[in-house]
Formats: structure tokens, sequence, C-alpha cells
């Protein structure tokens, strides 16, 4: 059974850093296109960052020069290190996996970032 489980979040004042980190028990860590997701109450899920098997990042414009993705195949685990946060980065962040080749997708239980003002 595949798991992702999601560390990290909290309470931060604006201007703090949190680093998120995902475990992930999945054998395809390594082909597997990692991402992070939020979502904030009454908005949909959105994209935060994603990182391709080859390692290229993406990221969504509001966090551009903020956030950062990283992927640590030997410990199967994601990271997403957030600085300079703002109260609009409150949300529940997601961890995902996607591996395309065999048309998986698989999410984690979320994790509570709050940044106050």
């Amino acid at each position: 059974q595949v798991q992702l489980v999601e560390s990290g979040g909290g309470l931060v004042q604006a201007g703090g850093s949190l680093r998120l980190s995902c475990a992930a028990s999945l054998s395809e860590f390594s082909i597997a296109t990692m991402g992070w997701y939020r979502q904030a109450p009454g908005k949909q899920r959105a994209l935060v960052a994603t990182m391709s098997r080859g390692g290229r990042p993406n990221y969504a414009d509001s966090v551009k020069g903020r956030f950062t993705i990283s992927k640590d195949n030997a410990k199967n685990t994601v990271y997403l290190q957030m600085n300079s946060l703002k109260p609009e980065d409150t949300a529940v962040y997601y961890c995902n996996a996607d591996i395309g080749l065999y048309g998986y997708n698989y999410w984690g239980q979320g994790t509570q970032v709050t940044v106050s003002s």
C-alpha cells in the first residue's frame, strides 16, 4: 500500500520559514513526478511546485523566488522549503506522486500551514 506522509506544517509569522517533508513508501519514487499542492478554505486545490523525474522544478507564480522543492531519491522524500511566508500562503499542503508511465497518482493526507500577519 502506497503512503505519502507529510510533516513540517505549523503556525508561523509572516516573513518566517517552514520546511515541509513528504516521505513516500513508493518503490517507483525515482521515476515519479513529485509535487506539492495546497488548498485554502473555500478554494480549490492548486499546484504549488512539482519536480519531474529528471529533477526539473516547476513553481506556481505566487511562490517563485520564495519556495524551493527538492527530492531525495535515496530517502524517498520530497521537501518544500518555504521562505518569506505570507498570510495568503495559509492552506492545507498536500504531497502528490504522479507516475505517468503507469497511470498512478497518489495523495498524502495533508499538513496545515498557517501564516499569521
